[in-house]
Order: structure tokens, then C-alpha cells, then sequence
């Protein structure tokens, strides 16, 4: 399962749906995402991508505290 929070939302998305696994790099990943939300690859710039031991991906913007 791969969790997305994109602007403002959370999606929750089968890997197989985005052509996607866990065993990509972080860049691969960020690419298959912006073929997917139809967005330039720059909109996942500043994205971390959190591998659980489960296997689920997550996906989200990176926090700022301060």
C-alpha cells in the first residue's frame, strides 16, 4: 500500500495501480507520482519517502517544526 499526502489530501493507492514497489529509489518513485497526479516532477522536490517494515510506502511532505 503506498500512503499520499498531496496537497492538503491523503490517498491511499495499491503499488500496482501507479506501476510502483517499495524497492525503488526515492527519484523513481517521485517520477511514477508525478505521472500520476499529472504534476511536474518538481512538486515532490521536497517529499519524503517513509518505508515501513510492513512494506507500505509513505509518502508525504517534509516537516517543518519552528
Amino acid at each position: 500500500m503506498v500512503h499520499i499526502r498531496f496537497e492538503g489530501r491523503s490517498y491511499d493507492i495499491q503499488e500496482g495501480q501507479i506501476n510502483l514497489n517499495a524497492s525503488m529509489n526515492d527519484s523513481a518513485i517521485k517520477q511514477r507520482l508525478a505521472q500520476h497526479f499529472d504534476v511536474n516532477l518538481n512538486r515532490f522536490e521536497t517529499y519524503v519517502i517513509d518505508r515501513r517494515p510492513s512494506g507500505d510506502l509513505i509518502i508525504r511532505p517534509e516537516a517543518v517544526y519552528g
